[in-house]
């Protein structure tokens, strides 16, 4: 569409919301967009939210679980909000490549399908959503933010003026965003407040075999050879010093 708009010039003929949806990042555009799909695939009753629960009896579910966010519905925008806007900031923080960021997805969401059970979590999104608002507001404590207009704070109050507010507008406490702030947590003192600590050795750094899934083989080493300055003769051998041998 944007070629036929704008006579080949890529992104110039896009409009404003497709060229949105093009500049996010790959992981977080993915996840928005599986995570509207499963709200409209439910709400037109195509399929139901009980075959997108968290389960270990079916393969699909430990992932779907974590892209239904209920259905359409203001609370469903609010969620998204958030989910597209930390996790984009997040990710483009991360470099240009997704290794690094997917592998935090990895890993908190295998931390959160562990301790679902505990507390009989069928839905696992706002938690990893939650994770990733806790880290991103870890790694920016000087930036100020808004809350309805209503209140000002520093980033890392965020989660807990976001649990605040589920408080009060669901009346029950809301395990999965607590969830997703202990995950959070876990992965920003092993990543940020551990390495400086232990001689900038990080045990939560993606393993070598996973960001050659993404970024392939490392290129190979240059080896710097001596070059010629013009002026050495190479094949020539000193022999030292030469004295002269007067004539006789």
């Amino acid at each position: 569409m944007a070629n036929v708009l704008a006579g080949g010039d890529g992104l110039m003929g896009q409009f404003p919301l497709e060229q949105w949806f093009f500049e996010m990042p790959v992981c977080t555009r993915w996840w928005m967009t599986a995570a509207l799909s499963a709200s409209v695939l439910v709400q037109c009753h195509i399929i139901n939210p009980f075959q997108l629960f968290y389960s270990f009896r079916t393969y699909w579910r430990l992932i779907t679980t974590f892209f239904y966010f209920g259905p359409l519905s203001l609370d469903l925008l609010y969620h998204i909000f958030f989910l597209q806007r930390y996790s984009r900031l997040l990710e483009e923080s991360s470099g240009r490549s997704p290794a690094h960021f997917s592998w935090l997805l990895t890993f908190a969401s295998t931390l959160l399908l562990c301790i679902a059970p505990m507390f009989s979590m069928a839905f696992l999104g706002t938690a990893l959503s939650s994770t990733l608002i806790y880290i991103w507001s870890r790694k920016n404590p000087d930036t100020m933010l808004s809350f309805l207009g209503l209140i000002v704070f520093r980033a890392p109050y965020l989660p807990w003026v976001l649990l605040a507010f589920s408080l009060v507008m669901h009346g029950t406490v809301p395990k999965d965003e607590m969830c997703g702030i202990v995950v959070g947590h876990i992965w920003y003192f092993f990543n940020d407040v551990y390495p400086p600590l232990h001689g900038g050795h990080s045990p939560l750094d993606p393993p070598t075999w996973w960001i050659r899934l993404f970024d392939g083989p490392p290129p190979p080493p240059v080896v710097e050879t001596a070059e010629d300055d013009g002026f050495a003769d190479h094949g020539a051998v000193d022999n030292g010093p030469s004295a002269d041998v007067p004539a006789q």
